[in-house]
């Protein structure tokens, strides 16, 4: 029994369910970044260029941490989408309760890790002595919250799979508004620097969790939780990481190439760092609306995967990317017209904007070649087929980006320098990927599976007749 949230991904119009799940997936990275964009506002307007650069400072670590859990629970989206287009419930209750044990346990390594290796993580990056204690404080309460915030991102992952992105954005809007508030409690009433920052933003995750969890537990369609229930099932675990941890080494293959690039961004004063901080908080939005669509594509496959539609599985991936391509010029555009404005609202020093507006131009431009990448990755990982685009990615993205910084940065020690090794490394990894789509075409193999099914049980038919 599915919930009346859940879009038939199976049958109907694609064009219109491909854009009511897209949507609200949208908003919620959007949502998302607006929060951590509070973060940033708040610290900037209120304590200072310095505490600002020391949160944006860890976003490539954090970024890291999360994109790698984030990309794992691409693998309960692909297991319950699959499952339930094979209308294969006992699969997809015990693909329930292994991911969200998971996220737990995976998390409580992590915060004990961000605890114990903070001030060495950030020492490593380089980041300036005057920066360093508040950048440290931000990271250990950030990640000390892990368990709780990996938590939300599987429910999330949950209800995806099902065909759900309402239930985690209403969760995800009431968080935000709570945590925006905590922030200017905690920082203008209370006096705390960016720890107070980084504690709102788990404390809001934590209520988010706990919707999520509470709309799991009284549902009504095949992916309730159940107390009796909850122990981790290694078979289905291991689908799981199959499937994710490429998705994950993926994901984070792209924040440990921007770990090298926060290196050199530090090395070029506060100035740079929280101008390319600002940026960072304006180019995410684009991501998060671009990186829809690659999900969608994942889920919409994943789906027909199960039912055996290798038609709709090829009609969602075109569909996906001219959305795709549609959605995000329009964003760029608008961000690019008023680009200064938007800048000055983190930070209003006219050198920390001339700067955030050079990284938002490079960013853009390699957006060109990250939504192919993206929504081709997305449509492989909807058949199961994770391994190749995360190889692509540790070869594309994270190669080049590192031989960039490292060759050709020393001889031309600007931010522009640093900024282009993000185009160029795109366009190899978009044009490998493209390549791998033909190769594996797996809409192909789907379609003959499929047929040859069909005459299996023609024959047999056919053999029982006489």
């Amino acid at each position: 029994m599915n919930s009346r949230k859940d879009i038939d991904m199976i049958q109907g119009s694609m064009r219109r369910s491909i854009l009511l799940f897209a949507l609200p997936l949208s908003a919620t990275g959007i949502l998302q970044q607006l929060i951590n964009a509070a973060d940033i506002a708040v610290v900037g307007r209120c304590i200072g260029k310095n505490a600002m650069a020391a949160v944006g400072a860890n976003s490539p670590i954090i970024n890291l941490i999360v994109n790698l859990f984030v990309g794992i629970s691409l693998g309960t989206n692909v297991v319950i989408a699959t499952s339930i287009g094979r209308k294969d419930s006992r699969t997809i209750q015990k693909a329930v309760h292994t991911s969200i044990l998971f996220a737990i346990m995976g998390g409580l390594p992590v915060a004990v890790f961000g605890e114990l290796f903070a001030r060495s993580l950030l020492e490593y990056l380089g980041v300036p002595a005057e920066i360093l204690p508040m950048a440290i404080r931000y990271l250990r309460v950030y990640l000390g919250g892990m368990p709780i915030i990996l938590l939300y991102n599987f429910e999330a992952a949950i209800f995806r799979g099902s065909g759900n992105t309402k239930t985690p954005l209403a969760a995800l809007t009431i968080s935000g508004v709570i945590n925006v508030i905590l922030n200017l409690f905690f920082v203008l009433v209370i006096g705390m620097t960016v720890e107070g920052v980084a504690l709102a933003t788990v404390i809001a995750n934590l209520i988010s969790a706990a919707i999520l969890f509470y709309k799991l537990w009284n549902c009504d369609s095949d992916i309730h939780i159940q107390r009796d229930r909850f122990r981790i099932d290694w078979n289905v675990l291991g689908k799981i990481l199959k499937i994710g941890i490429p998705a994950g080494i993926q994901s984070g293959i792209f924040s440990l190439a921007n770990i090298v690039i926060q290196t050199a961004i530090n090395s070029l004063g506060a100035t740079i760092m929280a101008g390319s901080s600002a940026a960072y908080n304006l180019e995410i939005l684009v991501y998060y609306v671009l990186n829809s669509f690659g999900q969608t594509c994942t889920t919409f496959v994943g789906q027909n995967y199960g039912a055996g539609n290798a038609k709709r599985c090829k009609q969602a991936l075109v569909i996906c990317l001219l959305m795709d391509i549609t959605v995000t010029a329009c964003l760029v555009a608008i961000i690019l017209l008023t680009g200064h404005q938007l800048l000055s609202v983190f930070n209003p020093e006219q050198a920390v904007i001339d700067a955030g507006y050079v990284r938002l131009q490079y960013i853009f431009l390699s957006y060109v070649f990250t939504l192919p990448h993206v929504v081709l990755s997305g449509y492989l990982c909807g058949f199961g087929i994770s391994l190749p685009p995360a190889l692509i990615s540790v070869f594309g993205v994270c190669v080049t980006r590192l031989l960039w910084i490292f060759i050709a940065f020393p001889h031309n020690r600007t931010f522009a320098t640093i900024m282009t090794a993000y185009p160029l490394s795109m366009l190899i990894t978009a044009i490998s990927v493209a390549l791998a789509l033909l190769i594996l075409h797996p809409a192909r193999n789907l379609q003959r599976t499929v047929r040859g099914i069909g005459q299996e049980h023609t024959a047999l038919r056919k053999g029982n007749e006489i």
